[in-house]
């Protein structure tokens, strides 16, 4: 488990390695195209994100567990976020496809994290989109023979592990604090919280998915996993004081 410090050095360090080659054309089919653009439209809109009301949570918890390096870790990480969408706006400049200013799920998300102040639901909100953003640019990267869109994918699904393992080493330290009550409380909600967003994020992107070969079961078979390799991790922690049954 990294200290505040160490991620502050990991992120800055990432944040300079090119991995994109931008000299290749941008080559994509319109047949390719018709599938994907509305949904990477709209997670290139989600990725500039400017991470207001993330960094405000990050704030007022940072001061409270005295730990001032957690805010530039956090300021940091919306920084590798906004990098994705950049590319994936370049890459839209490229293809002469627009940058939309508007879409109603991430308007909808926008919304929710304005009126959200914890950082608790911060982290377990971040942990679920990041799992489905492993998902959805790996089918993005499937969908498509682009090799320049291609490699902007995976310079993102090398970001996305560590983002997922920054988040589950904060929400693990939360869910340390609570009694064994509130910890067994909190799996369960985290648990549902994990499986309603995977279900608005599939019927919002559905079209991209099943073009990178991931119907309605193998989306959720992999969602599961990721629950389970995510907050699944809190379940020993819970089972010291309260037995749960294997799902």
């Amino acid at each position: 488990m990294r200290t505040s410090h160490e991620w502050v050095e990991y992120f800055t360090e990432n944040l300079q390695r090119k991995r994109i080659n931008w000299e290749q054309p941008a080559t994509i089919s319109h047949k390719e195209l018709k599938k994907i653009l509305r949904s990477m439209q709209a997670w290139q809109l989600g990725e500039t994100y400017d991470g207001s009301g993330l960094l405000r949570a990050a704030t007022s918890y940072s001061k409270r567990i005295d730990d001032p390096d957690y805010i530039k870790a956090i300021q940091l990480f919306i920084k590798e976020e906004q990098k994705h969408g950049n590319n994936l706006g370049k890459y839209l400049d490229l293809i002469g496809q627009p940058r939309i200013q508007r879409d109603l799920g991430d308007s909808l998300f926008r919304k929710v994290r304005h009126l959200n102040n914890s950082m608790e639901w911060w982290t377990i909100t971040v942990i679920i989109v990041e799992s489905a953003a492993q998902v959805f640019y790996q089918s993005l990267k499937d969908a498509t023979n682009c090799k320049l869109l291609k490699e902007i994918c995976t310079d993102i699904l090398m970001d996305e592990a560590p983002h997922i393992q920054f988040q589950l080493e904060r929400l693990d330290n939360i869910f340390q604090t609570k009694s064994p009550m509130g910890k067994f409380i909190s799996y369960y909600a985290y648990k549902l919280f994990f499986l309603f967003v995977s279900q608005v994020i599939w019927i919002v992107n559905s079209k991209l998915f099943q073009a990178g070969k991931n119907d309605f079961l193998k989306y959720n078979r992999k969602m599961n996993f990721k629950s389970i390799k995510t907050i699944g991790k809190l379940k020993n922690k819970t089972q010291e004081n309260y037995v749960i049954q294997p799902y």
